[in-house]
């Protein structure tokens, strides 16, 4: 049997960084719009068309192509199956539709929308499929290193939160199947945020991030128990969305939040047992992006309680929830995917050290520098202050720059590994 059969055969290496490079221009172009929306993030005007573009910019245009690429080099290997060769290359020019769909939806194209929504639809479809693919090619005798119960819920989540979406956009502000427009904006944004991204850092969570800072791995169990009781929280908290029922929503709340103290508790030992030379952006952003889920998670459940569900509680809920928390922690293992999956696709002969491919540094600084001004855009958001949300939003622009300097000195180190359309290097 092949190395490739036995253990799962990624992507190659230049549709990885095709994908991981478009989401970085997308989270550039979302944390520009972020800057631009200073005045209305600090009036909390969550309807205003700046506002929109960053937040679309952020949901569909960098996290499906950052995602996407992620998981084409990594759950092949978890899941023990080879990526198609095509499914990827078909998806990528339909997802980067993404940023036609945010400028469509925030400045109110209809046509532009239905033309781009369609084309990134059909894009997740593929991808989708490719998913599925690689959940029925596991094979069944074998230890897995990611839950397939996980990435199929992830995955029909991701479709669900599309679906609620669309139905948005084709309604307005009127009611969705008679959910009011404040609460089916509250389903779709959780769908999104906990269903897909915060189930599938779950999933791979367990294995990656102890792999990616060099600590020991988690330990063995029979059943996927945290997708399971965050699937169950989920869809309680989406049932009392739906009904305006306070008692389900806060039990799911609950049990999403008692999941997600679990995993919090697997980043801590990461933390302390990591055996890499110093802290790198995968970590920093994961502990980070626990404490901007924490805030969040504070804001949710004092408004589900009888806090006054403000537009700056909001604002400053979905800034820390997509942006802090899923957006972050996808963004710092993107530098580090980078860099594997050129160390992967190596050209027979000496592989350089992964301290060439990853610029560490660099990633560790667009780290803090991110956490810095998500921190400031959420206070600022609640404090209605227009010189703190411009600051925040100057110094995530000044991240995503940092990020996309990591990914090109990690492309021109590795321009060899692009070339190859092989199987990759096993030596």
């Amino acid at each position: 049997m092949s190395v490739g059969a036995r253990v799962g055969r990624p992507a190659p290496a230049r549709l990885v960084a095709a994908y991981l490079a478009a989401a970085l221009v997308c989270w550039l172009g979302a944390a520009i719009a972020i800057a631009r929306a200073a005045p209305e993030l600090a009036t909390a005007g969550v309807a205003a068309p700046d506002v929109l573009l960053a937040v679309h910019l952020v949901g569909l245009g960098f996290l499906p192509l950052a995602v996407t690429g992620a998981a084409l080099h990594v759950l092949p290997t978890l899941l023990r199956n080879d990526a198609s060769r095509l499914r990827g290359w078909v998806a990528l020019p339909l997802l980067c539709a993404g940023p036609l769909l945010a400028y469509a939806i925030a400045y109110d194209h209809a046509t532009a929308t239905w033309i781009a929504a369609s084309a990134e639809t059909v894009g997740f479809v593929l991808v989708a499929w490719e998913l599925v693919a690689l959940v029925v090619r596991a094979p069944h005798d074998r230890m897995l290193l990611a839950s397939r119960f996980g990435v199929l819920l992830s995955t029909f989540h991701a479709a669900a939160a599309l679906a609620v979406g669309a139905g948005l956009a084709d309604r307005g502000f009127q009611p969705l199947l008679g959910v009011p427009h404040d609460r089916a904006i509250g389903i779709h944004l959780n769908l999104a945020v906990i269903g897909w991204l915060t189930l599938l850092i779950v999933t791979v969570g367990r294995t990656l991030t102890p792999m990616l800072s060099l600590a020991p791995a988690a330990g063995r169990r029979r059943h996927p128990v945290e997708e399971l009781v965050l699937t169950g929280g989920l869809w309680l908290l989406v049932a009392g969305l739906a009904l305006g029922e306070r008692a389900p929503a806060i039990a799911g709340g609950l049990l999403v939040l008692g999941t997600i103290a679990a995993f919090a508790l697997l980043t801590a030992r990461t933390g302390r047992q990591h055996r890499l030379a110093g802290l790198e952006g995968p970590l920093t952003h994961m502990v980070t992006g626990m404490f901007f889920l924490l805030q969040a998670a504070i804001l949710g459940m004092g408004m589900l309680f009888g806090l006054d569900a403000s537009p700056a509680r909001l604002t400053a809920y979905v800034v820390a929830l997509l942006v802090g928390w899923a957006a972050g922690v996808t963004l710092g293992h993107l530098g580090k995917l980078l860099s594997l999956s050129a160390w992967t696709w190596w050209p027979p002969g000496p592989r350089p050290k992964q301290s060439v491919l990853y610029p560490r540094r660099v990633w560790l600084v667009e780290a803090i520098v991110f956490a810095v001004g998500i921190e400031l855009l959420v206070n600022g958001v609640l404090g209605g202050s227009e010189s703190m949300t411009l600051l925040a939003g100057m110094l995530l622009v000044g991240a995503a720059g940092a990020a996309c300097v990591g990914a090109a000195l990690t492309l021109r180190a590795g321009r060899q590994a692009l070339a190859v359309h092989a199987a990759p290097a096993t030596g």
